[in-house]
């Protein structure tokens, strides 16, 4: 429902994660009862959580662990790991640099030329840990890091941007037919990012396998304080997963939507899967695990652009290993650790057996869901008041 906002022009109200509430449901679970579980291109996946492509979050060793943990990481191909044969000694720099340093460090760093014979070695390399491998990489480079991840056989492709849509309109360039590549890849595409009802309509269109939900949420990302432009995810979740719902009735083909970015704690994870998401992507809190390349530091996909950067890097710290981070025991108090425990035992409140029902959740609006009664935890800055 639109607003006015002055003169002739009304404006939709739209929510984030910190203003919504689930209600619990008529019954209960026991959560270890519950089905956390998603399906993607034909294989089950333990783990309905998916680790960003972002080059302080995935390298070959995290991407190895979190398949063996049952979900998925994705492979930066534009980042540092297909630019130097030896990514960890630019990543040391890159963590060791100050604040006002980092961001132009980074843009330095990236400008080093694409090594085509890394992609091939890095999907090989994961695929000798018995890791899925998931690669992904801009528009620009798509068909042809497409074609090179193939012949390795990456096991899914992803073409990501800030904001993607089915028409792209250029006259510097020729303009990547997205229909035209997810015919001709024999490995899954998923396409990203979009957070409105029609684009991702026209984005299921284009025969892709996954569609990832969100412009500007990510702890790193500053797209939303440069351009101005995004929607908070509850609503663009909400929308997206519409646009799903409707293509299936159409055609039968249930294509899942993936919310990717603005997830903090295992309550925002919950409350992205009660939005209507089948999968959710998440870099900061991976970016903590002992396991991540970049020693608890993490910086936005568009840091690196030469000439408007739309990401800085944060210090986010180390909270324990990824298996503690997904699975638990959880250590820390502030529900950052075992978001897979934090998935069931809110299932089990909902009274849902698996992730599709939660999308049928009651959501309310709750603006002092974060605050009510949580003085002493603001005042001690611990548990919901860090």
């Amino acid at each position: 429902m639109a607003e006015w906002i002055g003169k002739g022009r009304r404006a939709r109200r739209c929510y984030g994660f910190d203003e919504i509430a689930l209600v619990p449901g008529k019954i209960t679970i026991n959560p270890e009862e519950v089905e956390t579980s998603w399906q993607f291109a034909g294989k089950k996946f333990a783990v309905p959580i998916i680790a960003a492509a972002m080059d302080g979050v995935v390298d070959v060793e995290f991407a190895a662990e979190m398949s063996r943990l049952g979900g998925m990481a994705i492979l930066n191909l534009d980042g540092v790991q297909t630019r130097y044969d030896n990514p960890e000694e630019v990543l040391g720099q890159i963590i060791k640099a100050s604040p006002e340093e980092a961001t132009n460090l980074i843009q330095k760093i990236y400008t080093a030329p694409i090594k085509e014979k890394l992609i091939s070695k890095r999907i090989s390399q994961i695929k000798e840990k018995n890791g899925f491998t998931c690669v992904s990489c801009i528009p620009q480079n798509a068909q042809r890091f497409g074609e090179i991840s193939q012949e390795a056989g990456v096991d899914v492709f992803v073409v990501q941007s800030t904001v993607t849509t089915k028409t792209h309109i250029a006259k510097q360039y020729k303009p990547l037919d997205l229909s035209k590549l997810c015919r001709e890849m024999k490995a899954p595409v998923i396409i990203g990012n979009c957070v409105t009802f029609e684009v991702t309509l026209e984005l299921l269109e284009t025969g892709c396998a996954g569609v990832l939900i969100g412009v500007g949420p990510g702890a790193s990302c500053t797209t939303r304080g440069v351009l101005g432009v995004g929607v908070p995810q509850v609503t663009a979740t909400i929308d997206c997963s519409a646009a799903r719902d409707i293509f299936y009735r159409k055609t039968g083909k249930y294509i899942p939507i993936i919310t990717d970015g603005g997830m903090r704690t295992g309550g925002d994870v919950c409350k992205a899967f009660a939005c209507g998401a089948d999968a959710v992507m998440i870099g900061s809190s991976l970016a903590r695990a002992k396991e991540a390349p970049a020693s608890g530091f993490h910086w936005g996909m568009a840091t690196s652009h030469s000439n408007l950067p739309r990401g800085t890097r944060i210090n986010v710290g180390i909270s324990g290993t990824l298996e503690q981070i997904l699975f638990g025991p959880a250590q820390v108090d502030d529900g950052s650790q075992n978001l897979m425990g934090a998935l069931a035992t809110s299932m089990g409140c909902l009274g849902v057996r698996t992730i599709k029902e939660m999308h049928f959740a009651e959501i309310i609006l709750a603006p002092s869901i974060q605050t009510e009664g949580k003085i002493f935890q603001v005042v001690q800055r611990v548990g919901m008041g860090k």
